[in-house]
């Protein structure tokens, strides 16, 4: 794949393929930010769930540089991390299976002492 390929083809995963399987990106990360806060005692931000995704992406490259998907998924992350930083914040729409999963991750968070730190955006 050539760079414009690699472009394309992260476009369309990202607009249809994914949205499709998983839902709204922005939702999605901002649910995992929460998550992720929970247990780490910070405020995770969605545009923070992206960009960390692709460094998680950038350690899989690494690891198996041949494997050209690490990083056209890290296009992918790169392009939503750069949409959600620059527009207005939404609210997040819950699933309605999703249950009460945030509680439950802060009181797993506080049944194993962990203190939460100052809140603060990664």
């Amino acid at each position: 794949m050539n760079r414009s390929d690699i472009l394309k083809e992260a476009e369309r995963i990202i607009t249809k393929d994914r949205a499709a399987t998983h839902g709204n990106a922005e939702d999605s990360f901002a649910m995992i930010g929460k998550m992720w806060g929970a247990y780490l005692g910070i405020n995770v931000l969605p545009h923070d769930v992206a960009m960390l995704m692709v460094l998680f992406k950038a350690v899989r490259f690494r690891g198996n540089p041949t494997n050209s998907e690490n990083a056209l998924d890290a296009v992918g992350y790169s392009a939503l991390a750069g949409e959600i930083a620059t527009k207005p914040a939404e609210p997040v729409t819950p699933r309605p299976d999703a249950g009460d999963t945030l509680s439950l991750a802060s009181q797993s968070v506080r049944n194993k002492h962990v203190k939460p730190s100052k809140s603060h955006a990664l």
